[in-house]
C-alpha cells in the first residue's frame, strides 16, 4: 500500500481513471472503454485527478497533456511518487512524440496520440491492465524469464537486474550498450520475459547480417509478385513480433537509407510491405542493442540524430565482467553446471588456484570468453578438478596484449615496450575518471599495480 493510500484509506474500486480538460474526448474514452467491459472515472483537471486517487484505486491512468491547472507529466511524477504500482499512459496532440518520451522517462507506461485510433488505445489498455494482473507472477519471475537468467551477486549487476525489473514494467524503447559477450541479447529478454508482452514472441534480429539490398524485405515483408523471386505473400520481422518484442541487435551497423524507414516504422507503429498499397499497423516494442558508441556515431552523421533519440528514450548499460570480478566464481559453478549437463559427465569444479587466476585476469571477452575458457579447461582436464594449468592463462600477458596490442613480457609487470598509443590511452582513462586510478584502470582492463608500473615508467607517478 502507498503512503497516500495510507493517510487516504481507499474507499471504492474502478478500473481506469481518465483525465482530459476535453469533455467530447472524455466521453469518448469513456464509452470505448465500457465497451471493453472496463468503469472509467473522470476528471478535467489535475485536482479532481488527485482527489479521485486519494479515495478510488484503479488499475490505468490515462491523461491529456495540456490540462487548466497543470500538465499530465506532473502527473505522471505524482503517479510514480505515490502510486507507484499504477500504469500512467499520456495522451498527446498528434506530432508531439517527443512529449509521450518525455512521459515515459519520467516513468509512464505508453503513450497514445491524438487523434485517438481506437485499435491503439485498446492495445494500449490490454497491456496495461497486464501489469496489474501479472504482479504476483513477477515476484517469483525476478531473476529469470523464459529460462534466461543473470547469474551473480555483485552489485553491478544487482543494479543491473533492478533497472531491467523497472523498465519491464513500460513499453518505453530502451537502447542496451555494452561490450561484446558482457549479455545484451540476454538483458533483452528478460525486460520481455518480466512484462506484459511475455506471452508474445520475442523476435531477435543482427542487423549486421542482413544484406543491405534485401534490409527493407526482411523487416517490412513483402507482397507476391513485387520482385522476380517473390512467389507468394510474406511477413517481415516487424509482423513476426507483432504483439511482444523486436531486438534490434547491433543496431549501428544499419545503413542510413534503412535508419530512415526504421523511424518511420517506429514512430507510426505501421510498417509497409514491399509492393502493399498502404500501411498494416503492428504492435511491437523495440528494444536495441550495440557495443558500439551511438552518440558519436551520431556526431560522425554514420546514425540519424532523429532515429538515435527515438530508440534511445531509456539507456541501458550491461557492465563489463572486470568491473564484477566477484561474480566470477558463481559465475564459473554456473556454466560447469551447464556443461555437466550437456555433456552428461559429472560437473567439474575449479581448484583454488585456477579460481584465483581467473580473478586476476581482464576477460576482453567477457561471460562469453569465460565460457569458452571453461569449456577448453574441461575438455582439456584429466580429472574432476581444473587446475591453474588448465586454463591456459597468463593474466599479465594477457592484460597487456588488450590494453597495448603487443604480447608483452614475462610475468608480474615485466610488460616489455610501453607504445605511444598506449600512453594516449592511459591519459584518456585518466582524464574521463578525473585522475582515480583504480577507476581509471578498470576503465583499460588493468590491475591498479600495471597502471602504477607505466606511470613510473613515463615519469608521471
Amino acid at each position: 500500500m502507498s503512503p497516500s493510500e495510507r493517510r487516504h484509506p481507499v474507499t471504492t474500486h474502478n478500473d481506469v481513471l481518465v483525465v482530459d480538460d476535453e469533455e467530447d474526448i472524455r466521453e469518448l474514452l469513456e464509452l470505448s472503454l465500457l465497451r471493453m467491459g472496463l468503469g472509467a472515472d473522470t476528471a478535467g483537471n489535475l485536482a479532481d485527478a488527485r482527489q479521485l486517487l486519494e479515495t478510488t484505486r484503479y488499475r490505468l491512468c490515462l491523461t491529456d497533456m495540456r490540462l487548466p491547472d497543470g500538465d499530465g507529466l506532473e502527473l505522471v511524477e505524482h503517479i510514480q511518487h505515490h502510486f507507484p504500482g499504477l500504469p500512467v499512459a499520456m495522451i498527446t496532440a498528434y506530432g508531439s512524440i517527443e512529449t509521450g518520451i518525455r512521459a515515459m522517462k519520467l516513468g509512464a507506461f505508453d503513450f497514445v496520440t491524438k487523434p485517438l485510433e481506437l485499435h491503439a488505445l485498446r492495445e494500449l489498455v490490454s497491456h496495461a491492465l497486464k501489469l496489474g494482473g501479472a504482479s504476483n507472477e513477477r515476484a517469483e519471475k525476478k531473476l529469470s524469464a523464459g529460462g534466461y537468467t543473470l547469474v551473480g551477486s555483485s552489485l553491478a549487476l544487482n543494479s543491473l537486474r533492478a533497472q531491467i525489473d523497472k523498465l519491464a514494467r513500460n513499453q518505453a524503447p530502451v537502447f542496451i550498450q555494452g561490450e561484446s559477450g558482457t549479455g545484451k541479447e540476454i538483458t533483452a529478454r528478460l525486460i520481455h520475459g518480466l512484462g506484459v508482452r511475455a506471452s508474445g514472441p520475442f523476435i531477435p534480429v543482427n542487423c549486421g547480417a542482413i544484406p543491405a539490398e534485401l534490409m527493407e524485405s526482411e523487416f517490412f515483408g513483402y507482397r507476391k509478385g513485387s520482385f522476380s523471386n517473390a512467389l507468394t505473400d510474406k511477413d517481415g520481422l516487424f509482423q513476426a513480433a507483432n504483439g511482444g518484442t523486436l531486438f534490434l541487435d547491433e543496431v549501428a551497423d544499419l545503413p542510413l537509407s534503412m535508419q530512415v524507414k526504421l523511424l518511420r516504422a517506429i514512430q507510426e507503429r505501421a510498417v509497409r510491405p514491399v509492393g502493399a498499397p498502404s500501411e498494416q499497423a503492428v504492435d511491437v516494442r523495440i528494444l536495441s542493442a550495440s557495443h558500439r558508441d551511438l552518440a558519436h556515431l551520431v556526431a560522425e552523421n554514420r546514425f540519424r540524430q532523429d532515429l538515435y533519440f527515438r530508440i534511445n528514450v531509456i539507456a541501458l548499460r550491461v557492465p563489463p565482467l572486470r568491473e564484477r570480478l566477484e561474480d566470477i566464481p558463481e559465475l564459473a559453478a554456473h556454466v560447469l553446471a551447464r556443461l555437466a549437463t550437456r555433456d552428461n559427465s559429472p560437473v567439474r569444479t575449479l581448484a583454488p588456484e585456477a579460481l584465483a587466476l581467473m580473478q586476476q585476469y581482464a576477460f576482453p571477452g567477457n561471460v562469453r570468453e569465460l565460457e569458452n575458457l571453461l569449456e577448453r579447461a574441461c575438455a582439456l582436464c584429466e580429472g574432476a578438478i581444473i587446475g591453474a594449468d588448465d586454463l591456459g592463462l597468463n593474466p599479465a600477458a594477457d592484460t597487456a596484449a588488450h590494453t597495448s596490442g603487443n604480447g608483452g613480457g614475462g610475468g608480474g609487470d615485466d610488460i616489455g615496450k610501453i607504445s605511444d598509443d598506449e600512453r594516449a590511452q592511459v591519459l584518456h582513462a585518466l582524464d574521463a575518471t578525473r585522475w582515480n586510478r583504480s577507476a581509471a584502470a578498470r576503465k583499460l582492463g588493468m590491475t591498479l599495480r600495471q597502471l602504477r608500473y607505466r606511470l613510473q615508467k613515463w615519469g608521471m607517478d
